[in-house]
């Protein structure tokens, strides 16, 4: 039998307790699908959820193909988007946070021909040409503290490590994420560091950004968890400890 050949790009959904909003996630999901010229497949994780999101989820698979759904019990975007990423066969592998704060259109930007040559392309609220919308203001504050410590710490050169859309490669994909520990918020923060550290380029790319007043954020206690975090990227980036697992 035939090897069948791998889609194009695999767009990454990790669901938490997303009943709300995956619905009309998925609408427009089927819909930016349907218009673009090259395969695509769907992987949805569901993580730890308390609500009807796995149901929801398989609903979707059911009705429409190249879609994977994965469910994992224990809890953690960087944990979803891990197993996502990893199970994933796309040439290009993209997660992306459901609420769509950026448009699900933007995602050709991350792309070639848009982006050639870029085996990582992260969304970036803070480079030129990137708009925010209706953010208030101690959000935005508390976000670019966070972003200063890590080009401190970890990530020089680097304006926006949080958005939450990200594109990379197969290639990078299968060599960077298998050596991912951090589960938390910050588990971009680790793939990023361990990828510059392996030579990888890293691509900001500008973005339209709409703030979502439902966002699950807690601005303060999800800012001191992923300060705790982010000094135990730092431990793993200097210490090079991953390289020993290759």
């Amino acid at each position: 039998m035939p090897q069948k050949t791998p889609p194009f790009l695999s767009i990454i959904l990790p669901a938490h307790n997303e009943e709300l909003r995956l619905p009309e996630t998925l609408i427009q999901v089927t819909q930016f699908v349907r218009s673009q010229t090259y395969p695509i497949e769907v992987v949805i994780v569901e993580n730890a959820s308390k609500d009807r999101t796995l149901e929801i989820a398989h609903e979707y698979a059911a009705q429409n193909e190249n879609v994977l759904v994965l469910h994992e019990d224990r809890p953690g975007k960087g944990l979803a988007v891990k197993e996502g990423m990893l199970a994933a066969s796309g040439q290009y592998r993209f997660f992306c946070d459901v609420d769509f704060s950026m448009p699900i259109t933007e995602i050709p930007k991350f792309l070639p021909p848009n982006l050639n040559n870029a085996a990582i392309a992260i969304g970036s609220r803070e480079a030129k040409g990137a708009v925010r919308y209706n953010e208030p203001f101690s959000r935005h504050i508390i976000g670019r503290v966070f972003n200063m410590l890590v080009w401190i710490l970890v990530l020089p050169g680097i304006n926006d490590t949080q958005c939450g859309f990200k594109c990379f490669s197969a290639e990078a994909t299968e060599k960077l994420f298998p050596l991912q520990s951090i589960h938390g918020w910050t588990f971009d923060v680790e793939i990023l560091g361990i990828a510059r550290q392996f030579g990888y380029k890293i691509v900001e790319v500008p973005v339209p950004w709409y703030y979502q007043p439902q966002s699950k954020v807690n601005v303060v206690k999800d800012f001191l968890r992923t300060f705790k975090e982010l000094f135990k990227v730092r431990k793993i980036i200097r210490s090079r400890s991953y390289e020993k697992q290759i």
